[in-house]
């Protein structure tokens, strides 16, 4: 990446996590991370959802079926730092539960260790 995506993505980066507070709705959104195009003009926003109930997959689809909703909202904040307003992508950033797969491991084989 150049340093100029590396600019809009931190730039969308910060400006989209308040957008998406309102989308909330008990649940916690949180942007983990934020790729732009050479070309500046797709943004893949990847989110970390933690909801009461676990139900991470009906809030990702309420994000991303208001996903025009969110650039619109988005474009009012950047258009004059950008030329075009990116296309939005949100993708679920699965990392903490990767991790939590990969520590359970670890304490299975720990464990395991511990008998023999």
């Amino acid at each position: 990446m150049s340093l100029r995506t590396d600019k809009v993505a931190s730039m969308i980066k910060r400006d989209i996590a308040p957008i998406l507070q309102s989308y909330q709705n008990g649940t916690m959104i949180t942007v983990t991370g934020v790729r732009v195009t050479d070309d500046l003009l797709t943004a893949k926003i990847y989110l970390s959802i933690f909801t009461p109930d676990g139900d991470t997959k009906r809030v990702f689809a309420h994000v991303e079926d208001h996903s025009d909703e969110i650039r619109h909202t988005l474009a009012g904040i950047i258009r004059h730092q950008v030329r075009r307003i990116p296309e939005i992508l949100f993708y679920m950033d699965d990392t903490a539960e990767y991790v939590s797969k990969i520590e359970s491991l670890f304490r299975k084989i720990e464990a395991d260790r511990h008998k023999e």
